[in-house]
């Protein structure tokens, strides 16, 4: 991978992605029985390439996509779209190494020999039209000795019990019985390929055996580490999990901020 440097400070790699595609979006039905969820319309665009035209506006031109259900369908959309702009595009295809998804850290210890260090990490089936990949953010988690910076929203109307505390920057594992408060963690990171190493994550390098595995137990180990920091980001985003949220986000998003295209 290139790296950015300068005589103060040490070598860090060029800002990478992972943007993640693989699911099945079964609440979805039937809008996903032939389109995957991550390529269903806003606005003008697919859900990926809003993410995409938000890393390519934010200098992030490095940019790996897993997919599994009807994955074919993912790279020939985008590889049209983004024909002749900067992004450099590559993929890791579950479904045909293994014949499933891998899920979220599984996916991710799959992808890893293809991804830096230090990379973002995104939901291809969230909308976020505000958020900045912001290269300040990356350069100071580079630095810093976390495994994983989190970005946090506050609780929707469909998750209202949170996922993590926060406090002072950084995100907590609380207990059950803790009164909280608890935000809900927006899929939206910063992470370091040490996170998908022994002690935090027991699968073996490159996930040769396809395993499926969630994120949220490797965040867990390595908050109660106090190694996760996080971030409460108040801006537009919406985890399209349903036909009706789709529904909603159309009809109420706004065109405001328009994002520089190819």
């Amino acid at each position: 991978m290139p790296v950015t440097s300068s005589p103060s400070v040490p070598l860090v790699p060029a800002p990478a992605a992972m943007l993640l595609a693989a699911g099945r979006g079964a609440r979805m039905r039937p809008l996903t029985d032939h389109t995957p969820k991550p390529l269903l319309t806003v606005g003008d665009r697919a859900l990926l390439d809003w993410h995409l035209a938000a890393l390519l506006r934010d200098g992030v031109a490095q940019v790996l996509v897993n997919t599994a259900w009807l994955g074919a369908q993912i790279p020939a959309h985008l590889d049209a779209t983004w024909a002749g702009s900067a992004l450099q595009l590559r993929y890791s295809h579950e479904q045909t190494d293994f014949g499933h998804a891998l899920e979220t850290a599984g996916g991710i210890a799959r992808a890893l020999p293809q991804l830096p260090p230090v990379f973002w990490l995104a939901a291809g089936d969230v909308f976020a039209p505000d958020f900045v990949f912001d290269s300040a953010a990356y350069r100071a988690f580079a630095a810093s000795d976390d495994l994983a910076h989190l970005w946090l929203v506050p609780n929707p109307a469909h998750h209202p019990q949170g996922d993590f505390g926060l406090e002072q920057g950084r995100a907590l594992n609380l207990p059950a019985a803790h009164p909280g408060p608890r935000y809900t963690y927006s899929t939206i990171a910063l992470l370091k390929a040490q996170l998908f190493t022994q002690p935090w994550c027991p699968i073996a390098a490159g996930n040769p055996q396809g395993e499926a595995a969630p994120l949220g137990p490797l965040l867990r180990r390595a908050m109660d580490a106090g190694r996760v920091g996080a971030s409460l980001y108040r801006g537009r985003w919406t985890d399209v999990g349903t036909p009706e949220r789709l529904a909603a986000v159309q009809e109420t998003m706004k065109t405001g901020a328009v994002f520089a295209d190819k």
